[in-house]
């Protein structure tokens, strides 16, 4: 496994943030976003050394609180797992009395300010995250998934292509799917960090051209982003083949239709065939076999799903450093 830095082991300085937020991918500078995955790839390396790793007590005194709609495993056990790893403390109201249903969203966000650091929300429209901020001086706020975004994912995917690949710059990755908030992150943060990127999808399931232009105009490295309707095109000789769920949460009723149009979309080993022999196969789970993966692929030894979901651990306790601008 080869772990290349890619910047400075340092979590970037608050002046290279844009604001106090991580709702989406695009919140961070090319050279945050950078530093955030070199100070992942580090964390990662000093797990072992449990309490005495250099940042065990990195945010002792401070809290955090879980605010969720949605069920989670991996982003609500992350951050659970992270802050008390930094020697924070984590607070998870119910979503009832945490997100707008007994008073206004802006009540909580005020009242929350108060005691704790950082929340984390996991909700369904973007904007009920702008609202909460907006009723905020100084909380910091992290998108832990939106219907339109889930830039936490994004960066746990991109550590695993580092990881796994050796590099970003130059590779390119083959994402066959639903074009949603999953694909929506992983492109802003594929075109800044130098990886090229495939988007395949049926007719009117792809990505809006205003995500693609607003990706592109962060691209760096020479990054390019193109839209297609072909799976087995889409994959010809990438370095890593990338699939999500057919069907989101909140989308159950269309399930039906959604098999209908994603057929031929599945990877399977023959699809997974026309990458590169040494490509890699990455899902963000949950997965379902059978449906948008093959078992033999989700299961087999091109797969790193599992790498992807390890590295939520590491990449938001990175995120959360970065964000509360701790060493």
């Amino acid at each position: 496994m080869n772990t290349t830095p890619i910047g400075n082991a340092d979590p970037p300085s608050k002046s290279s943030l844009v604001g106090r937020t991580y709702l989406s991918v695009l919140d961070l500078t090319a050279e945050a976003l950078e530093a955030c995955l070199t100070l992942a790839l580090r964390l990662k390396r000093e797990r072992r050394l449990g309490s005495h790793a250099p940042t065990a007590q990195a945010l002792a005194g401070h809290s955090m609180a879980l605010l969720f709609d949605k069920p989670s495993l991996r982003t609500r056990t992350g951050f659970e797992i992270a802050m008390r790893e930094l020697g924070g403390h984590v607070t998870c109201p119910p979503s009832a009395d945490a997100l707008g249903t007994r008073e206004t969203l802006a009540d909580v966000a005020r009242t929350l300010e108060r005691w704790v650091s950082v929340a984390a929300i996991r909700t369904f429209e973007q904007s009920r995250l702008n609202e909460f901020v907006k009723a905020t001086t100084h909380l910091r706020v992290i998108n832990a998934l939106t219907n339109e975004e889930h830039p936490c994912q994004a960066l746990a995917d991109c550590l695993t292509v580092l990881e796994r690949c050796g590099s970003l710059r130059g590779r390119t990755l083959a994402y066959i799917g639903d074009g949603n908030n999953v694909a929506t992150s992983l492109t802003h943060a594929a075109l800044m960090l130098g990886l090229n990127l495939r988007l395949a999808s049926p007719e009117g399931y792809g990505l809006p051209e205003s995500t693609l232009a607003a990706a592109r105009r962060t691209a760096r490295h020479g990054a390019k982003v193109v839209q297609l309707r072909d799976p087995v095109e889409a994959a010809q000789g990438v370095d890593a083949v990338y699939t999500d769920a057919w069907t989101s949460m909140g989308q159950e009723t269309e399930a039906p239709d959604r098999r209908v149009a994603f057929e031929g979309f599945r990877i399977t080993e023959t699809l997974l065939s026309e990458a590169d022999d040494e490509a890699i196969f990455m899902h963000c789970l949950p997965a379902h076999r059978g449906e948008e993966v093959d078992a033999d692929v989700l299961d087999g030894p091109r797969s790193a799903v599992f790498d992807q979901a390890e590295n939520r651990l590491h990449t938001q306790k990175a995120l959360l450093l970065t964000l509360l601008d701790e060493k």
